[in-house]
């Protein structure tokens, strides 16, 4: 026979439990934020700030957990997580997706925007749409935050492009991998995470991107040259679920608006501040640091001038649209 002590108990525990559940979520909120860069990093720092912030300003209702270097979801998986409500927000590389639409790599279209003051107005051009399109997708953007300018890690003298043929090279996005295509290399798709042992077993022995990655990855390890080519900003989006915000109260809404708009301006600023150390670290483990020789420098002008033209031809009047208003600032 079953105790009746023992059914009144879990009776009890169950309509507990179901209360529980039913209570609103406003009591205490705990969502979830992966990216794709390690904790040092200074766009994870830059989160783990943000959540400090929307925590103080919610006394503690709203809790945010940043999950560091591809921790939860690898970087290219982050954007559909947060999509489906896997995660309820999420920073990425936004040019990881320009496959699905073209705006996602405006950034990266080549010698476009190679200074942080071009990139905020290529940003400020280009917001209005990135949003539309995010929206779209069950998405709202809070802020966006440059890395360094972009350039090339290698393992030799590279004086002309002719020199990169045959490299093992990696590719992140879109346009690195045309890059490669276009000067005969090897394109290998790694993401951050992964390059640090990608680099060490001679699956790739160049890459082109920021002194941050170099110094997040130890390149000076496994290569021996930087040359400062300055290709372009790529810039990390900051988002969250559209349904998950919508359904917090007004309060709460405008306190992560609020930590989001001081997370973009600490964002670019501690940018700004790090580029330059990023390469000295680089020059102190013993790395070529140095600018592209100018038949390097053609050779990359040249082919950014391809790769723009492939950029605007799948972009089209929106894409125009956007490069006009820039140049226009």
């Amino acid at each position: 026979m079953i105790n009746r002590r023992h059914l009144a108990a879990a009776s009890f525990a169950f309509g507990v439990s179901a209360l529980a559940f039913a209570m609103p979520a406003s009591a205490q909120t705990k969502w979830n934020l992966p990216a794709a860069y390690p904790s040092d990093n200074p766009h994870s720092e830059n989160l783990v700030l943000f959540a400090k912030d929307v925590e103080a300003a919610t006394a503690g209702k709203l809790q945010i957990t940043v999950h560091p270097n591809a921790s939860l979801f690898k970087a290219p998986e982050i954007k559909r997580a947060v999509a489906s409500g896997q995660a309820q927000m999420g920073e990425v590389l936004m040019s990881l997706h320009e496959n699905e639409d073209p705006v996602y790599g405006i950034d990266v279209v080549p010698f476009l925007a190679t200074s942080f003051a071009d990139s905020r107005k290529l940003y400020t051009a280009s917001k209005a749409a990135i949003e539309k399109k995010l929206d779209s997708q069950g998405i709202k953007l809070l802020f966006m935050v440059p890395w360094a300018p972009q350039g090339v890690y290698a393992k030799k003298d590279i004086n002309t492009v002719e020199d990169m043929k045959g490299l093992k090279w990696r590719s992140y996005n879109v346009g690195t991998a045309r890059l490669g295509e276009l000067l005969g290399m090897q394109s290998v798709t790694i993401q951050a995470a992964e390059l640090p042992q990608a680099l060490a077993t001679g699956v790739v022995n160049s890459f082109m991107s920021s002194g941050g990655t170099g110094y997040d990855s130890k390149a000076w390890e496994s290569l021996t040259h930087f040359y400062d080519t300055q290709a372009w900003i790529p810039k990390d989006a900051t988002f969250v679920n559209k349904a998950a915000f919508n359904g917090l109260d007004k309060a709460t809404q405008d306190a992560i608006l609020k930590a989001a708009a001081t997370a973009e301006e600490r964002g670019w600023k501690m940018w700004q501040e790090k580029a330059g150390w990023y390469l000295d670290q680089l020059k102190a483990k013993g790395m070529k640091v140095q600018a592209p020789s100018p038949e390097l420098a053609a050779g990359f002008k040249k082919a950014g001038e391809t790769l723009t033209a492939d950029w605007l031809k799948k972009a089209g009047a929106e894409g125009q649209a956007i490069i006009d208003a820039y140049k226009k600032m």
